[in-house]
């Protein structure tokens, strides 16, 4: 049992040790972007008091159930997660969040409880950010595709990229930008997130684009 569980303690960015979590259908990135419609209450406290605190809360990858919580159905989610940023709020009616958030350091749960109101909190162990890896030769042409795509999409006004600069010259930033980008599944996209060799993530990265050119 989790220490003092009828209520959670705000933590301190960047090594939280009890953190409340925000289980999703979705996958988030160390600097990706997340845009959350919050309208149930446990979130909308939860996010409230974060955002009040400048402080993260918990993005973790549902394996069972569903976002929106129905009382006959617990959620199961991953143990590695990403810490989310609250970087914008609005209020555009009673009862109804829109947030902006950015994927920090990732983290893995080492215990979690379900408290009264339905809100998960957990126990987290920080994992250390990737190490800067330059690209090598043989994957540039994944970082060059990467910023064309982006151009576009920052061109069309697309909500998920973030403006310049772009690190397209470090392995893990192009790997996470293209496991966010490509249409995957959330189970892979977990698992490219939770892979600690940023340049071993670029690698299967690059498979993938090279199996999705030769089905086109």
């Amino acid at each position: 049992m989790i220490a003092a569980a009828s209520a959670f303690t705000m933590p301190a960015p960047p090594s939280p040790a009890l953190l409340p979590l925000f289980p999703l259908g979705t996958v988030l990135f160390p600097d990706g972007l997340l845009l959350l419609r919050i309208f149930e209450l446990r979130y909308l406290d939860m996010i409230g008091k974060c955002h009040k605190a400048g402080a993260p809360f918990g993005v973790v990858c549902l394996t069972e159930g569903a976002e929106v919580r129905r009382p006959e159905v617990v959620e199961a989610f991953c143990e590695v997660g990403t810490l989310a940023r609250i970087d914008t709020l609005e209020t555009t009616q009673p009862g109804l969040l829109h947030i902006r958030c950015t994927g920090a350091q990732r983290f893995r749960i080492e215990r979690s409880e379900r408290l009264k109101n339905g809100l998960w909190i957990a126990e987290v162990e920080p994992l250390p950010p990737d190490l800067p890896v330059t690209i090598p030769t043989d994957l540039r042409r994944a970082a060059d595709a990467l910023a064309r795509l982006l151009q576009t999409l920052q061109d069309g006004g697309d909500p998920r990229v973030s403006p310049p600069p772009w690190r397209l010259d470090d392995c893990g930033w192009v790997a996470n930008r293209w496991a966010e980008l490509l249409p995957l599944t959330a189970a892979p996209r977990q698992r490219l997130m939770a892979l600690d060799n940023p340049l071993l993530r670029l690698e299967l990265v690059d498979d993938l684009l090279g199996s999705r050119a030769g089905e086109s």
